[in-house]
């Protein structure tokens, strides 16, 4: 029996921010897998190593984790004014799946890099020492991002001293901007309420801020949460609550309501077939907690405690996308965010996480009663771990015919 060989596809396996990812070139991709579609879909699944029903991803370049099971394709930009358009593809874990409906906040620190590094920024745009401003259109939200790139000797500087908890060694500091993080056809707050009731069959009625800020997000106040026995509190861990099925169960049942009730989707069943977006997250006062490091974090070095699920999951320390939607939640009066942060004016904010703090600034303003956020600012850091070529069994596209793509 005849099998077919492996093919080889350039690629770079990078961190950014507490994130890792596989990138490409658009240009490097096979034939079939330069448009959108089900050939596309497939050649990342298999990169990743999707459907895993071990869930551990061992055949593939995915980690197991929401973080670590990443795509991203880039292209030099056809936008005015803009650098490299930049696409990013969630891959499931444990699902046949791509979801292309968000960004990822965090893999941004490592496209401005990525696209120096392959000839995607015009060189007169690159200074010999200093710091190159690379200009992002992030094609699935469509949004302008601009990144701040550290060169040294006309090459991108990776290395550094700036320490971002998540991450364990130090690298140098890419700051990040976030610009008009809200679709000016939408609404940053779907339901038009700062603070909304959402009920939820079977659970409870919560507290809830939904907005639509860099990626839709539902928040909830950590002290409202009281399920089958425990009480949340804000300061909670990964083995916390990825260790209990059913309190998953009731995150992403409260995910698919809020979902519903923020227009994204129609029916529950929906809400399996979009598991990047909207992310749920709950807030809590400032409280000291031990980090999932053992790094002690006080009270009073902190605004308040944020937790954030990604992809069913407790993440290991927060999504970039969910920060732009924490400092600007922040710094808009009487949101769930804002007080739990002690509410009142800010333009920015530090919270925990997980593994440690952040901070992200904001820049948010009320005309004729409606929001809008002009920027969204913090800093991360990004590395290439690895370059060269990714492989993948050539039959994995022969079985899909170029008429049988979709463009999504």
């Amino acid at each position: 029996m005849a099998f077919a060989p492996q093919i080889k596809i350039p690629a770079t396996y990078m961190r950014g921010g507490t994130s890792k990812g596989t990138f490409f070139n658009l240009e490097d991709l096979p034939e079939k897998c330069k448009v959108a579609g089900k050939a596309r879909d497939a050649m990342l699944l298999r990169v990743i190593g999707s459907p895993d029903p071990y869930g551990k991803q061992t055949d593939g370049m995915g980690g197991a984790t929401s973080s670590t099971s990443k795509t991203v394709i880039l292209a030099k930009s056809t936008k005015a004014d803009h650098d490299v358009d930049y696409l990013f593809g969630q891959v499931s874990i444990d699902k046949p799946f791509v979801d292309w409906s968000g960004n990822c906040g965090n893999l941004t620190a490592a496209v401005g890099s990525f696209a120096i590094s392959n000839g995607m920024v015009d060189a007169d745009r690159i200074p010999e020492n200093g710091i190159a401003t690379v200009r992002v259109w992030q094609a699935n939200i469509e949004k302008t991002i601009t990144a701040q790139v550290p060169i040294t000797n006309g090459e991108v500087q990776e290395t550094g001293d700036f320490e971002l908890d998540g991450v364990t060694f130090p690298a140098a500091e890419v700051q990040v901007e976030f610009m008009n993080p809200v679709d000016a056809s939408e609404a940053m707050f779907p339901t038009g309420n700062l603070v909304d009731d959402l009920e939820v069959p079977g659970i409870g009625t919560f507290k809830a801020t939904m907005i639509n800020a860099g990626i839709p997000t539902i928040f909830l106040n950590a002290e409202d949460i009281n399920f089958n026995g425990t009480s949340y509190n804000g300061t909670e861990l990964q083995t916390d609550i990825n260790s209990d099925e059913k309190a998953l169960e009731m995150f992403e049942t409260i995910r698919a309501y809020g979902a519903i009730k923020m227009g994204l989707i129609e029916s529950i069943e929906e809400a399996a077939t979009r598991q990047h977006t909207p992310k749920v997250a709950f807030v809590g006062k400032p409280q000291s907690y031990t980090s999932s490091s053992g790094k002690e974090i006080k009270a009073d070095d902190i605004d308040l405690n944020v937790r954030a699920l990604s992809m069913g999951l407790l993440h290991h320390a927060m999504m970039g996308t969910a920060a732009v939607a924490i400092g600007t939640a922040a710094t808009i009066p009487d949101t769930l965010v804002n007080l739990a942060a002690g509410g009142g004016d800010r333009d920015s904010v530090t919270f925990g996480h997980p593994s440690g703090t952040l901070k992200v600034g904001a820049e948010a303003l009320q005309n004729d009663g409606e929001w809008t956020v002009n920027k969204v600012v913090m800093s991360r850091s990004a590395r290439v771990l690895m370059e060269g070529a990714v492989r993948i069994p050539g039959d994995v596209l022969d079985n899909i015919p170029v008429d049988d793509m979709e463009n999504t």
